[in-house]
């Protein structure tokens, strides 16, 4: 009876696997492991360089957003104060509607206590007026105070319309040296890409998984590195083992430093 075919089962990506998984997952592929390593050097190095021109746009896109958030919230607080304005207009209205409203009713009265013989009626009529006149003299004085706050906040509007118009300035300098980088290393970030992406379409998922853990959690994003001045590894500078020299030279494996967790190959593929 012929025996069936095993069937290879995938085991999840862990992020927090060891690299003695990694180690054997990379050696078993159909893939030989120096092509491989080949490939991690090739990403490695467009990823690199890709950082090079990341780097050199400095703090400008981080500097562009800053100013377009200040910008917006400028503008969002000079919305706020001239909404405050429009009510203050709204109640100096209001106010004087109320005088106009006082001095007819005082006019009223004055001209019934033309017609009064009881002095009752009178004194009643006199206290009114008097109420009419204090409410006509607080609403003089709530029109002055709103006034003074009017000019108090239009103060305020125009110093906010001339920070933005500063900032609109710097923002535009800043776009416009930033666009400048971006148009001068347009192609080049380009054809990088596209070679980032060749290289990282032959790496399978967990190899890629741990290529990206690594560079993310080192400061220079360097997860493959050389061996340096003959026995150090090329990303920490720790010293390697004459053995491990060895393994590395020859290609045939993927060795990670114990000490950074960085991949060290040798460049010389040939």
């Amino acid at each position: 009876m012929a025996s069936k075919k095993t069937k290879k089962v995938e085991t999840p990506i862990d992020q927090r696997e060891t690299f003695v998984s990694l180690q054997k997952t990379f050696a078993d592929s159909e893939i030989p492991v120096a092509e491989k390593l080949k490939t991690l050097y090739t990403l490695q190095e467009a990823d690199s360089a890709i950082d090079k021109i990341v780097q050199l746009r400095g703090e400008l896109p981080a500097e562009v957003q800053a100013l377009e958030e200040e910008i917006a919230g400028l503008k969002a607080k000079s919305a706020e104060l001239s909404a405050l304005v429009e009510q203050y207009n709204r109640s100096v209205a209001d106010n004087k509607q109320s005088i106009v409203e006082c001095e007819n009713t005082i006019a009223k009265y004055q001209k019934q206590l033309e017609g009064i013989s009881n002095s009752r009626e009178y004194d009643s009529l006199n206290k009114e007026i008097e109420n009419q006149e204090l409410l006509r003299q607080i609403a003089e004085k709530n029109i002055n105070d709103i006034r003074f706050e009017i000019s108090a906040v239009k103060d305020r509007m125009e110093d906010l319309r001339d920070r933005i118009q500063i900032r609109t300035e710097d923002l535009k300098a800043k776009k416009e040296e930033l666009e400048s980088i971006v148009e001068s290393t347009a192609k080049e970030e380009a054809v990088l890409q596209e070679k980032r992406a060749a290289a990282a379409a032959k790496i399978d998922a967990r190899t890629m998984s741990a290529y990206e853990r690594i560079r993310a959690s080192v400061h220079n994003h360097l997860a493959v590195v050389g061996i340096y001045n003959g026995d150090s590894c090329g990303g920490c500078f720790s010293t390697i083992t004459p053995q491990r020299i060895v393994e590395i030279s020859s290609n045939k494996k993927l060795i990670i430093c114990e000490h950074c967790g960085r991949i060290i190959i040798n460049p010389d593929f040939e």
